[in-house]
């Protein structure tokens, strides 16, 4: 690779399954579940299928949204690879206002309106005393661009949010990010994007996707 080019690999890694059962999870800051620490151990010990062996990757960086959901798994990694942690604000999720801890049953209707107008335009989706869609998704691919200026053969562990992934993995794959109902987002789905950059250029790839569900289900036939 010449000079004027790099290499990043970043695995990002959506937060396990938290406490509070079925409710909107913006800001509100609940723990992982014993499932759900479970969930993001198995997701990022990826499995080599001939020789059942894990093969954790040895990450160079790790970055985290500050809540616990993420922050906390994070740390243990970090603690376990001796690995420096960085906890950043912009990959917290986004802020849902008044709808905020909602049960998902009660914010399905009232927020059924907006998102009817989300589907046509971005700028509609303004959650109440919340954070607005458009600013999300600045603040996510303004991340997503500190990301790409990380030094030639970086690996990078992202552990973030579902509405976080659903900005940065439609924007690489050219998805409309209103659009994206398709890309199935589970908690601890791993994914791994490989960023090229030349000079002024960035092309992003995504490598695999919810990796550990394919794998879990793989070793079972």
């Amino acid at each position: 690779m010449s000079s004027t080019a790099k290499r990043i690999l970043i695995d990002i890694l959506r937060h396990g399954e938290p406490e509070g059962g079925d409710i909107l999870r913006g800001r509100v800051d609940p723990v992982l579940t014993r499932l759900g620490w479970q969930q993001m151990r198995r997701a990022t010990a990826l499995v080599d299928l001939d020789s059942k062996s894990t093969l954790t990757p040895n990450w160079t960086h790790i970055i985290s949204s500050p809540l616990q959901r993420c922050r906390q798994f994070a740390e243990e990694v970090s603690q376990h690879s001796k690995t420096d942690l960085q906890v950043k604000d912009q990959w917290q999720e986004i802020d849902y206002g008044d709808w905020d801890g909602m049960l998902l049953s009660e914010w399905r209707k009232e927020a059924a309106d907006q998102f009817e107008e989300f589907r046509k335009d971005l700028s509609k989706l303004a959650p109440p005393n919340g954070e607005d869609y458009l600013s999300f998704k600045d603040r996510v691919l303004a991340a997503w661009q500190e990301i790409s200026e990380l030094e030639d053969g970086s690996h990078v562990l992202l552990v973030t949010h579902g509405g976080v992934m659903r900005v940065i993995l439609p924007t690489i794959l050219g998805m409309p990010l209103n659009r994206s109902s398709p890309l199935i987002i589970p908690f601890a789905c791993f994914s791994r994007v490989s960023l090229e950059v030349k000079e002024t250029t960035l092309t992003a790839s995504l490598q695999f996707h919810n990796a550990a569900e394919y794998e879990s289900r793989a070793l079972t036939i």
